[in-house]
C-alpha cells in the first residue's frame, strides 16, 4: 500500500533562523553596493532607484522559484525535511562587477548614467551566458571530483564568510562575542533559546539591545537610518538595451571581465548544488544554472547590475532544519524593503557585529560539510582546494593596489588570486586523481589548467592569448610528470597481466 503524501509546510520555526542568516548575508552585499557606488559618484537616484530594486527583483524571482522547486522535491520523495536552495548575489562576483565593470565604465564614459547602462547590459549578457552553460552543467558536475568542488566552496566560506565575519564580530568584542556564544549554543549545540525563540532572532534582539545599552551603538545611527527612506517602485526599463549598443561599440574590453566571472558564477552554483546534494537534497544542477541565468537577466531588465547564484548559505539553512518558508520570506521582504528604502535603514540600526556571528556559523557549516561529505583520504584535496581563496581575498580587499600591498610578502599572491575558483577546482581535482592513482586523469586536469592559464582565465588580469605563459608551462610540466607515473604504473602492471592469463591449450591429438 502506497504511503500517504506528507504535508510540506509553507513555513516552520526553523525557517526563521535561516531567513535571518540569508537576509543578513544579502543585506551586507546590498549595503556594500550602495556605499561603494555612492563613493564612485553614482547618484542616489540610480543606486536606490534602479540598481537595488533590480537586484531585489532578481533575488525575489530566484527565491520564489527555489521555494517551488523544494516543494516539488518534497512531493517527489515524500518527505518534509527538504530545504530550498538559498539564492542571492555572490560576494566575489559583486566585487568584480563593482570594480571590473562599473568603475571602468564610469572612468571611460565620464557619465554615471551611461556607465550604469553599460553595467546593466554586461549583467544581462552574463545571465545569458550562464543559461547557455547550463546545457553542460551536469556533465561537468559528473566529471569533477566532489572533494575539489566542495574544497573550492569551503575556501570561499573560510575567507569571505566565516573569516571576514569573525573580523566584524570582534569590532565590538563584548557584543560580538556574546552573540557568537548564543549562535554556538543555539545552532551548533542545538540548545533551545529562552521563550523558544529562534536562535538568530534571539541573538539579534539581545545583541542590538546590549549594543545600545552599553553605548557601543550611538544614537546617530537612527538619523542615518532614515536618510534614504522613500518609494522606489520595481519597474522594468530599457537600460539593458541601450547599454548593449554602448557595450558593443566602444567598451568590448568589459566583456573580457564578464566571461570569466560568469564561468566562475556557474561553477559556484554547481559547487553549492553539489554541497546541498551531499547534505541530503538533490537538485538538478543544469536547471539551477539556467534559473540563475534567467534571474540575472530578469534583474537586469529592472536595472540590476549584479549576477545572482545559488548561495553558499544553503547548507547552513539545511543544518538549521529550514524548509521553503525562509526562501519565500526572503524574496518578499527584499522586495518590500528595497521599494521603501528600508534596507539601508535596517543596516544602520543593527550593528554589523550583531549579525556577523550568524554568518560565521554559515561559513563553519560549509567548511564542515566539505570534509564530512568526503572520504578521509580526500581531506588533503579539500584542504589544498581551499587555499587559493586566501590570495583571492587579499586581492579583492585591496583591489587594484593588491600587487603593491603584498609585494613584500610574495609575488605569487596576485597571480594565485586571479581565477582562484578555477585553480582551486583543478588543483583539487588533480590531487583527488593522484590519490586514486588515476594519473592520466590528473594529467588531463593539468592540461585544462594550462589551457585556462594560456587564455587568461587563470593567473592573469584579463583574457588574452599567452596571458600567463609561466603558469601554462608549469601546468604542462605537472601533466608530463603525471603521464610519467601513469606510464610507470602501466609498465609495472603489464607483467602481472601477462602472467595472470591462462596458458594456451595444447593442440588436440590426431
Amino acid at each position: 500500500m502506497a504511503a500517504s503524501p506528507v504535508h510540506y509546510p509553507w513555513y516552520k520555526k526553523e525557517d526563521t533562523d535561516a531567513f535571518f542568516a540569508l537576509f543578513q548575508n544579502n543585506i551586507a552585499n546590498f549595503v556594500i553596493i550602495a556605499i561603494t557606488m555612492l563613493g564612485m559618484g553614482f547618484p542616489a537616484s540610480i543606486v536606490f532607484g534602479q540598481v537595488l530594486p533590480g537586484a531585489a527583483v532578481a533575488v525575489m524571482v530566484g527565491n520564489f522559484y527555489y521555494a517551488w522547486s523544494a516543494a516539488r522535491l518534497a512531493r517527489k520523495e515524500n518527505r518534509t525535511d527538504v530545504t530550498a536552495l538559498s539564492y542571492g548575489i555572490s560576494t566575489p562576483v559583486m566585487f568584480v562587477f563593482l570594480f571590473g565593470v562599473l568603475l571602468p565604465a564610469k572612468q571611460l564614459t565620464g557619465d554615471a548614467e551611461l556607465a550604469w547602462k553599460v553595467a546593466v547590459a554586461a549583467c544581462f549578457i552574463s545571465g545569458a551566458i550562464e543559461a547557455a552553460v547550463s546545457l553542460i552543467g551536469r556533465w561537468v558536475q559528473y566529471h569533477l571530483p566532489r572533494a575539489a568542488m566542495l574544497g573550492a566552496v569551503a575556501g570561499v566560506a573560510l575567507t569571505f564568510i566565516a573569516g571576514e565575519m569573525l573580523f566584524k564580530t570582534l569590532e565590538m568584542p563584548v557584543i560580538g562575542l556574546l552573540v557568537l556564544a548564543i549562535i554556538i549554543v543555539g545552532l551548533v549545540a542545538r540548545v533551545s533559546m529562552p521563550f523558544r525563540l529562534p536562535t538568530s532572532l534571539f541573538a539579534i534582539v539581545i545583541g542590538t539591545a546590549m549594543a545600545y545599552l552599553i553605548g557601543d551603538a550611538g544614537g546617530e545611527r537612527f538619523s542615518d537610518a532614515f536618510t534614504h527612506l522613500g518609494f522606489y517602485p520595481l519597474l522594468p526599463n530599457l537600460a539593458w538595451f541601450e547599454g548593449l549598443g554602448l557595450l558593443f561599440t566602444g567598451m568590448l574590453a568589459v566583456l573580457t571581465v564578464v566571461l570569466p566571472i560568469t564561468l566562475y558564477n556557474a561553477i559556484e552554483t554547481m559547487n553549492n548544488v553539489e554541497a546541498m546534494e551531499a547534505a541530503g537534497d538533490k537538485y538538478d544542477v543544469r536547471e539551477c544554472q539556467a534559473v540563475d541565468g534567467a534571474g540575472t537577466m530578469i534583474g537586469a531588465l529592472f536595472g540590476g547590475v549584479f549576477p545572482t547564484t545559488v548561495y553558499i548559505a544553503t547548507v547552513g539553512a539545511k543544518w538549521m532544519g529550514a524548509g521553503r518558508g525562509y526562501s519565500i520570506l526572503n524574496g518578499a521582504v527584499y522586495a518590500v524593503a528595497t521599494m521603501f528604502g528600508l534596507i539601508a535603514a535596517l543596516a544602520a540600526i543593527i550593528p554589523v557585529s550583531v549579525v556577523a556571528p550568524i554568518l560565521v556559523f554559515v561559513g563553519m557549516s560549509m567548511i564542515a560539510t566539505a570534509f564530512q561529505s568526503n572520504d578521509t583520504r580526500y581531506y588533503p584535496a579539500v584542504a589544498l582546494a581551499m587555499l587559493p581563496y586566501f590570495a583571492n581575498y587579499v586581492m579583492t580587499r585591496f583591489n587594484r593596489g593588491a600587487g603593491d600591498v603584498v609585494a613584500d610578502i610574495s609575488g605569487g599572491i596576485v597571480a594565485m588570486g586571479q581565477g582562484a575558483m578555477f585553480m582551486a577546482i583543478f588543483i583539487g581535482a588533480m590531487t583527488v586523481s593522484v590519490i586514486d592513482h588515476q594519473f592520466r586523469r590528473a594529467a588531463i586536469f593539468a592540461g585544462v589548467a594550462a589551457a585556462f592559464s594560456f587564455v587568461g582565465l587563470m593567473h592573469a588580469p584579463e583574457l588574452a592569448l599567452n596571458a600567463a605563459w609561466d603558469f601554462t608551462l608549469g601546468y604542462l610540466v605537472m601533466g608530463a610528470l603525471f603521464l610519467y607515473f601513469a606510464w610507470q604504473q602501466e609498465k609495472l602492471a603489464a607483467p602481472h597481466i601477462s602472467s595472470s592469463r591462462p596458458a594456451s591449450a595444447p593442440p588436440a591429438a590426431d
